[in-house]
């Protein structure tokens, strides 16, 4: 698309700086910068209640493609997106803890949901009261989605409602604990395998001794992922109709791309520039210009990538019907984040090695870290979550080049 700005979003620009400057105050204010992979444990409490405020605002669900406050909210064309995604980074506006809610299930149900389901769970998002989480991914089914085995069954007893409950396991579960909602793939139909008979459910959280979450304690500390365990929980609603469940999912990954990859790239942007000032502090100090020749060639390099990688963003933006897109933007920043975090600890030098100098509970690990430590640790993942290398490079093989689908 022929990507440009325009003067109404310079006037955006200006009217989204300003809301901004005027509301992040107070407990906002000591918020900022909090959230985001890698600390999404952070200042829930004040990244909640700023996502009410968000709602009040009218800042939520500017891209569903609805008619502009039919849920209260602003519509905004993409290009004005980008520019109150920039406004946000700029100003260190908390991490959002309702994203999944706003960029991954409500444009599902505007494309695959019912007026009424649309009606009934739009309001909660748009008003950021309502939390979601994503349960995908299960033991031995992670990057594989086919290969889930969570089941879900109608329940037939004498006072059902002929509702769905669902039993098995999600692992990596995001925002688990913070959620009120869960949108969960299981296998509706017995006996059948792979693609088939699956439905997209929605699951209420809330629901004791039928749905239990574990954290998972991770490299760096901190358990930000979520083990969810269903034990006959109710499914609320079906997305899409019985047994459509892979057609639904499979529209849901193809979103997470477009104006909420380019807000990704502006947090690595920020990201980048603290490791790049930590190079030249290091410089500084050794009185050199250039404390290491081969560090500054990587990270030249490693700002040239990132560049490539906001112009492939800025091409395919509103573009569809191209299946490799998502794996390919996955690929380019899985790879390129995970280099970033081998770059913050090489500036560092041998300092980075070192931990907690006397731990205690009162300074467990993850509190004894830096900031350049917990980047390496918390991005060695980014080429296997979210669907790993190996699968991405799969679908672009066998849908892309039309190669032979592999042995299984």
């Amino acid at each position: 698309m022929d990507f440009s700005f325009g003067a109404g979003d310079e006037e955006l620009r200006g009217r989204a700086r300003a809301w901004l400057t005027e509301h992040l105050v107070g407990p906002y204010a000591r918020a900022a910068g909090l959230g985001g992979p890698g600390s999404e444990h952070e200042g829930v409490d004040e990244r909640r209640a700023w996502e009410r405020e968000l709602g009040r605002g009218g800042w939520i669900g500017q891209g569903w493609e609805v008619p502009a406050g039919a849920y209260g909210q602003q519509r905004l064309s993409l290009t004005g997106q980008v520019v109150w995604a920039e406004e946000y980074a700029a100003l260190r506006a908390p991490g959002r803890v309702g994203h999944i809610g706003e960029n991954l299930l409500a444009p599902t149900l505007i494309a695959h949901g019912s007026r009424e389901q649309r009606d009934r769970y739009l309001p909660g998002i748009a008003r950021g009261e309502e939390l979601w989480c994503q349960g995908y991914s299960e033991p031995g089914a992670g990057s594989d989605l086919a290969g889930i085995r969570t089941a879900a069954v109608r329940d037939t007893g004498p006072a059902s409602d002929g509702r769905f409950r669902v039993t098995g396991q999600k692992i990596w579960t995001s925002l688990a604990r913070e959620a009120d909602w869960c949108f969960v793939l299981a296998r509706t139909r017995p006996g059948s395998r792979r693609h088939r008979g699956l439905s997209f459910l929605l699951v209420r959280m809330d629901q004791p001794g039928r749905v239990e979450v574990r954290p998972i304690r991770q490299l760096s500390g901190t358990a930000e992922f979520n083990e969810v365990f269903f034990d006959g929980a109710v499914a609320a609603e079906t997305v899409g109709g019985e047994g459509n469940g892979w057609a639904v999912a499979m529209g849901l990954l193809a979103l997470e791309r477009g104006v909420s990859t380019l807000v990704q790239q502006i947090g690595f942007a920020a990201e980048l520039e603290r490791v790049l000032a930590a190079y030249t502090a290091s410089c500084a100090a050794s009185g050199a210009a250039s404390a290491d020749p081969v560090l500054r060639d990587l990270l030249v390099r490693q700002w040239a990538e990132l560049r490539t990688m906001r112009w492939n963003a800025l091409r395919t933006l509103g573009g569809s019907g191209d299946p490799g897109a998502p794996s390919v933007a996955k690929l380019l920043w899985g790879g390129w984040h995970r280099r970033l975090g081998e770059l913050a600890v090489a500036v560092r030098g041998a300092a980075a090695s070192a931990g907690v100098a006397n731990w205690s509970p009162e300074l467990p690990y993850e509190r004894g870290l830096d900031a350049e430590q917990r980047l390496f640790l918390f991005t060695r993942a980014d080429t296997i979550y979210g669907g790993s290398d190996e699968i991405q490079r799969n679908i672009i093989a066998e849908r892309v080049l039309g190669l032979p689908k592999e042995s299984r």
